[in-house]
């Protein structure tokens, strides 16, 4: 299992405080609201719609996500012009790190990002030093004991999933993008609980790390992601299953 869906793992086993519920909400809701510029009808939004899907994922109030979608179709004012940015960079052991940033200021979080990569092992790269290693696709997240492999396979790829990968507590269902939404509402219609379902950049090969230079990594990732500018951090690092049980 590489980075992307390693570090999910460790997020839940460590369990998601009020605090870091919020910031999770203040995250989604900025999406739901840049993506609401694209218009405020999800049937015809991919964005949008998945953006709503992530909220709901979290449990989030539909007050919440209709303020949202208002603020970013114009009909409730107050809405800070937020600018997408990616970041790349390294972390310990040469892991690629793409970082997405939505922010109203970015010469101050090209700033705190570049800190947070020095202060951790790691440095902040040119444009384009690592995006070549990840792809845009869809990840489903299933607990294996909830769900039988044979059923699992024949649904998804019947769906028009790419892969079913087995871990060694899950399966992960990769998608292209476009599929994504149809395999999901196939799992969800078989009543399968799904622990995690989003579309990200998943990387095309990973850099196994030990010891020290795994802890940092973990440090790194958990730092950009409390960071208030950052959305969504992929890497391309791979941990033994017992390190991150240790850590975690």
């Amino acid at each position: 299992m590489s980075g992307h869906s390693k570090w999910s793992t460790i997020k839940r086993k460590k369990g998601a405080a009020d605090a870091k519920r919020g910031k999770i909400f203040t995250k989604i809701i900025r999406e739901i609201t840049l993506a609401a510029r694209l218009g405020g009808d999800p049937e015809g939004n991919p964005r949008l719609r998945q953006a709503i899907l992530a909220a709901k994922e979290e449990n989030m109030p539909r007050d919440n996500i209709e303020r949202a979608i208002k603020k970013g179709t114009g009909e409730l004012g107050g809405d800070v012009n937020y600018e997408e940015v990616t970041y790349e960079g390294y972390g310990p052991g040469g892991v690629a790190v793409l970082v997405e940033v939505m922010t109203d200021n970015k010469n101050r979080t090209v700033a705190e990002i570049r800190h947070i990569f020095s202060k951790h092992g790691g440095n902040l790269g040119e444009n384009g030093c690592v995006a070549w290693l990840f792809e845009k696709k869809g990840s489903i997240l299933l607990e294996k004991q909830a769900v039988d492999e044979d059923v699992l396979m024949e649904l998804a790829i019947e769906a028009g999933a790419e892969d079913v990968r087995e871990e060694e507590q899950e399966f992960e269902v990769i998608t292209n993008p476009g599929a994504f939404e149809t395999v999901k509402k196939a799992i969800d219609q078989q009543n399968l609980p799904c622990i995690e379902a989003r579309l990200g950049m998943i990387p095309q090969n990973t850099v196994k790390l030990e010891g020290g230079k795994a802890e940092q990594m973990l440090k790194l990732m958990e730092k950009l992601e409390d960071n208030d500018d950052v959305q969504n951090v992929f890497a391309n690092f791979d941990i033994a299953d017992e390190i991150m049980e240790k850590m975690s």
